[in-house]
């Protein structure tokens, strides 16, 4: 069955749909010996289709990995200052993996890795509205009316965020504990929207990615999804 380049790239687990526009773009790729075009489809089991003059390998069956990330670990594959990495904990997987979507790096919890490009594209899409739980710690007080503000959407500077869900916990000192729920990715979210209702973060952890939670999982460990729960995701 015929499908576009890009996806057919991102499935064998060698780049992001993104990445590998890029290529073709850039004439890495060909086709039955011709370079390919972007948008062009093809199908794997007729067609030969190499990149950089290698032919595109066969898919490696799809894993995914829920990692427990540190604080202090970057969520990129390679650091210019050589600062700790989330591929640097699964060294010992044997196929390359990418992250569904980024962790920033003093941000703790739950992290998925796949080799599925498309499985990582979907996830991490706002179309589809995967929930993200975080448990938050911030300095103030969450009140009722903040409550509401970030419940109704908070204006930042790349837009109105989408409606959070939010529930209170704990009050230790000058901080306050709470649980906040959003489906959008932006770049550093929810530090962004406490800090625009007057409550800087000064712990954040993911504990939740729709159905999957952390259970025991040590920091800086992880697991194999099993295949029920791959079956779960794929379908969000």
């Amino acid at each position: 069955m015929k499908q576009r380049l890009q996806k057919l790239i991102a499935a064998a687990g060698l780049a992001s749909r993104r990445q590998a526009e890029s290529w073709i773009a850039a004439g890495r790729v060909r086709v039955n010996g011709r370079v390919a075009r972007l948008g062009e489809q093809a199908d794997p089991s007729r067609d030969c289709i190499e990149i950089d003059g290698r032919p595109l390998p066969r898919r490696e069956p799809p894993i995914c990995i829920l990692l427990n990330k540190p604080a202090g670990c970057l969520t990129t594959r390679r650091d210019p200052q050589g600062r700790p990495t989330v591929f640097d904990l699964v060294r010992d997987v044997p196929v390359r993996l990418f992250a569904v979507g980024r962790l920033d790096y003093n941000t703790e919890g739950l992290l998925l890795l796949t080799n599925d490009g498309a499985l990582a594209h979907h996830l991490a899409h706002p179309r589809h509205e995967v929930d993200k739980t975080y448990l938050v710690r911030v300095r103030g007080r969450l009140t009722p009316q903040k409550i509401r503000q970030l419940e109704s959407g908070v204006r930042l500077e790349d837009g109105m965020t989408a409606p959070a869900r939010v529930r209170p916990g704990a009050q230790s000192g000058s901080h306050q504990w709470f649980e906040i729920t959003i489906h959008e990715g932006r770049n550093r979210q929810v530090r962004r929207m406490c800090q625009a209702v007057g409550l800087p973060v000064s712990r954040l952890r993911r504990i939740r990615f729709a159905f999957l939670d952390l259970g025991d999982l040590a920091p800086g460990r992880w697991r194999k999804l099993s295949p029920q729960e791959l079956v779960r995701l794929k379908s969000l």
